[in-house]
C-alpha cells in the first residue's frame, strides 16, 4: 500500500512541471498561438531557453529573473504560477491521498488558475481551458466521489444558459438605459461569452449548487474589488477571475458553506 507522505510530494513535482506548461497555454492560447511550436522563447531577443532555464521556479531563480541574452525581465508570474499549481497538486493529494477526487480538484483549481491568468492578461478566456475543461469534468463524473453525470450536466448548461440570460439581460438593459457606457467600456455585451462557457465547466465540476455558490461567491467578491479600485482606475474588470475565485472557494468550502446557511439561516 502506498503511504500518503510518499505520493504528496510527487504530486508537487508533477504540478510544478504543469504549472510551467500553464504559463505557456495561458500566454499563447489567448493570442491563438501553438503551445507546441516554437520552443519557449525571450519575447524580447527570441533567445530560446534552454532545458536547465526552464526547470519550474528554480530557472527563474538562477536567472534573477532577466533573460541571459538581452538582460530584459521575466515576468515574477512564471514562477508564482508555477508554485501555485504545485502547491495545488500537493493539497490535493495529502488531503485525499491517491484518489479521484484528488486528481479531479487538482485539474480543476489549475484550470481555474489558468483563466484568471488569460483573463488577466488578455480579457480572454480561452475555449480549450472553458470548453475543454467542461468535457474533462463530465468525463471526471463518472469517477467515484463528486457530482454524477446527471448532475455535472445540468450544472454546466443550466448555469452556463443562466449566466447568457442574465448577460444578455444586462445588454439590453445598458443599450436602452445608458448605451454609452458600453462604447467607453469598448465591448457591445455587459457580460462575455467566455464567462458563459467557463460557467459550463464549473458547472461540470461542482454541480448545480456548486455553480450557484461560484456566481454568488464571485459576483460578491467582483463588487467588493471594484467598489474599491473604481475611484482608482477605469480599467475593464475581468469577470472571469472572480468566478474563478469563487468557483476555488465553492470547490474547497463549499459543502461547508451550503450547511451553514441552510442550518442557520434557513433553519432547516
Amino acid at each position: 500500500m502506498i503511504e500518503r507522505w510518499m505520493i504528496w510530494p510527487v504530486a508537487g513535482l508533477l504540478g510544478l512541471a504543469l504549472g510551467s506548461f500553464l504559463n505557456v497555454c495561458s500566454l499563447r492560447w489567448p493570442q491563438d498561438e501553438s503551445v507546441v511550436s516554437p520552443p519557449s522563447r525571450c519575447p524580447d531577443c527570441g533567445r530560446g531557453i534552454r532545458w536547465h532555464e526552464n526547470i519550474p521556479v528554480l530557472g527563474w531563480i538562477l536567472l534573477r529573473g532577466r533573460c541571459r541574452g538581452c538582460g530584459s525581465r521575466i515576468s515574477i508570474q512564471y514562477p508564482l504560477v508555477e508554485l501555485a499549481t504545485g502547491l495545488i497538486w500537493a493539497a490535493l493529494f495529502w488531503q485525499h491521498g491517491l484518489a479521484w477526487e484528488a486528481l479531479r480538484g487538482a485539474l480543476f483549481l489549475t484550470i481555474l488558475l489558468g483563466i484568471a491568468v488569460s483573463d488577466a492578461r488578455f480579457y480572454i478566456i480561452p475555449d480549450e481551458f472553458s470548453l475543454g475543461g467542461a468535457v474533462l469534468g463530465l468525463a471526471l463524473s463518472f469517477a467515484p466521489g463528486g457530482p454524477t453525470f446527471l448532475q455535472a450536466l445540468l450544472g454546466g448548461v443550466g448555469w452556463a444558459f443562466g449566466l447568457w440570460v442574465v448577460g444578455r439581460a444586462g445588454t439590453l438593459y445598458l443599450r436602452k438605459t445608458n448605451p454609452q457606457r458600453l462604447d467607453d467600456m469598448g465591448v457591445d455585451s455587459a457580460l462575455g461569452g467566455g464567462d458563459v462557457k467557463m460557467m459550463a465547466m464549473v458547472g461540470a465540476f461542482t454541480g448545480v449548487w456548486g455553480g450557484a455558490l461560484t456566481i454568488f461567491l464571485g459576483s460578491a467578491v467582483a463588487v467588493l474589488v471594484f467598489g474599491l479600485t473604481r475611484r482608482l482606475t477605469d480599467r475593464l474588470i475581468p469577470f472571469g477571475i472572480f468566478l474563478a475565485v469563487g468557483a476555488a472557494i465553492a470547490y474547497v468550502w463549499g459543502d461547508a458553506i451550503l450547511d451553514w446557511y441552510w442550518t442557520t439561516v434557513v433553519g432547516g
